[in-house]
């Protein structure tokens, strides 16, 4: 379903990956993992096509992302894949339920529609009691999970998540991880992990370890 061949990619005299190759199957759980500087958010940007490789090719549902233009790849990466971030970016002058429409409207999708998907994800979030607050109005938590509802709403092949629990404490890091397979169960999504956390890329799927810009294991 997403396939790297031969990703390398350099900061001027710094050669940050030297030839990716990974695999991922629909519905997969799976974390990448290394020391800092490793090149895991690298990585992870590249698969999701926010940066382009040197070199390699990827490709995601049969489709190579080298070949699509620059209007057709924004299309595609709204529709095809979601994101989530250590800092959730949501939108401060915007509710939860708002934050979370933002890609549909993007994706023309009528409000009603948008509305009532979001509704069902922040639902499925226990968030339901949440939909009119502000994000200074929610804990850490509760802004990471409108933050996963908003990568959820266009029915995304994949969700990019880059350090997700780094601002959370033990509890909702855990919780966050359960989450993910609870996802997993309803919707069969596949999630590509970057984590330092190598207690919980043990739970995931299979680990993806890099060191030095190459995957050692």
């Amino acid at each position: 379903m997403i396939k790297a061949e031969n990703i390398k990619k350099s900061f001027g005299d710094v050669e940050v990956l030297k030839g990716i190759n990974i695999e991922v199957s629909k519905g997969e759980i799976v974390s990448i993992v290394g020391a800092s500087g490793a090149g895991k958010t690298t990585l992870l940007q590249i698969l999701g096509t926010l940066l382009k490789s040197d070199e390699g090719k990827i490709t995601i549902n049969t489709i190579d992302v080298h070949t699509l233009k620059e209007k057709q790849l924004s299309k595609f990466r709204n529709k095809s894949i979601g994101f989530v971030f250590q800092f959730h970016h949501l939108l401060p002058e915007f509710t939860a339920i708002e934050n979370v429409c933002i890609p549909a409207y993007i994706a023309k999708t009528s409000k009603r529609e948008a509305e009532s998907r979001a509704k069902e994800l922040l639902s499925f979030l226990n968030l339901n009691h949440r939909l009119t607050h502000k994000p200074n109005q929610l804990s850490g938590g509760e802004k990471q999970r409108v933050a996963i509802a908003r990568a959820l709403i266009n029915n995304p092949t994949v969700i990019f998540a880059d350090e997700p629990s780094g601002n959370l404490d033990s509890k909702n890091t855990q919780e966050l991880y359960d989450l993910f397979f609870q996802l997993r169960e309803k919707f069969n999504q596949t999630f590509v992990i970057v984590t330092h956390n190598e207690e919980l890329a043990k739970t995931t799927d299979r680990q993806f370890i890099i060191k030095d810009g190459i995957i050692i294991q």
